[in-house]
């Protein structure tokens, strides 16, 4: 990705972490983009094991850190070349990858009016929410800019199950599976 417009442009911030749901946003910001011919900024934010004080506490882990960035960068990397292949997303903007916590960072660099923040928004499950601070709830409560939660894709739930089946040795039923995706629209079924 290329820095080519004055720093005013319009920009579609989008936060990705490799995962399947930042990879339908992702593709979805691109999309957005385009349409608005905007700049698109994918920023992949990262904290080391165990957080920040545990990293001041030992002196290996000062050491570390520059490592854990650019394993966050190759991931940032990974997740651009899954949606877009090595031919890259063909939009001007930055890359990014930020040491912090992904809400807070994602809001930080969204901070013009013109900007269009893009989330994924997770899964809905209530233990879920209970027990892991949603990015995208962050987001949408403090951004000064809109915020624009793509739903998980109708497959990643599917996926998700057959996952479970098969951790817990359970028979697939084919049939089922391929009900699921037969009912999934051909649009819906990948991102970009």
């Amino acid at each position: 990705m290329s820095e080519s417009r004055p720093p005013s442009a319009a920009r579609v911030v989008v936060g990705v972490s490799g995962s399947p749901g930042s990879r339908t946003a992702l593709g979805r910001a691109a999309d957005e983009a385009r349409r608005r011919g905007a700049e698109l900024w994918p920023v992949l934010a990262w904290r080391p094991p165990g957080g920040d004080l545990s990293c001041r506490r030992s002196p290996a882990a000062a050491v570390l850190a520059e490592d854990w960035e650019r394993l966050a960068g190759e991931r940032l990397e990974a997740a651009l070349r899954a949606v877009f292949g090595e031919t890259g997303p063909g939009l001007p903007g930055r890359a990014l990858v930020v040491r912090g916590v992904p809400g807070p960072v994602l809001v930080r660099t969204a901070d013009r009016d013109t900007d269009l923040l893009v989330v994924g928004a997770g899964r809905r499950g209530l233990l879920h929410r209970g027990l892991w601070p949603s990015v995208g709830r962050h987001c949408l409560a403090h951004a000064g800019c809109p915020v624009l939660a793509v739903p998980p894709s109708p497959l990643e739930s599917a996926l998700a199950a057959v996952h479970r089946r098969n951790a817990w040795r359970l028979r697939l039923d084919t049939r089922h599976l391929q009900r699921e995706f037969e009912a999934v629209p051909p649009d819906r079924g990948a991102p970009g």
